[in-house]
């Protein structure tokens, strides 16, 4: 059973930065894409980024553009979401999720229980 979970999150100032992690316990886990998504309260969870086996990127939010981040370390089968400039619009559960198909399909099949960030002076 593959397990996902996630660390690093906080409270940090606006402006400032963060970095999640995202553990994903597969002996396959170079095969994996995983995908960043928030939920907000009183919102529907948004994708935020992907990254695919292959090391390839892919944004499903264009409001983190320019401030968010995505890479892997397959050594250490972990998925890291470098967040800088963060505003208080990012206060949110970020989860993570991993799958076996293309960061396009957006079919994932093992979701972490998430991790709370709060962006707040």
């Amino acid at each position: 059973q593959v397990q996902v979970v996630e660390s690093g999150g906080g409270l940090v100032q606006p402006g400032g930065s963060l970095r999640l992690s995202c553990i994903v316990s597969s002996l396959n886990f170079d095969h994996y894409s995983v995908g960043w998504f928030r939920q907000a309260p009183g919102k529907e969870r948004e994708g935020i980024l992907c990254i695919s086996s292959s090391d390839s990127t892919t944004y499903y939010a264009d409001s983190v553009k320019g401030r968010f981040t995505i890479s892997r370390d397959n050594a250490k089968k972990t998925v890291y979401l470098q967040m800088n400039n963060v505003k208080p619009e990012d206060t949110a559960v970020y989860s993570c999720a991993a799958t076996k198909f293309r960061c396009t399909d957006d079919a994932y099949d093992y979701w972490g229980q998430g991790t709370q960030v709060t962006v707040s002076s």
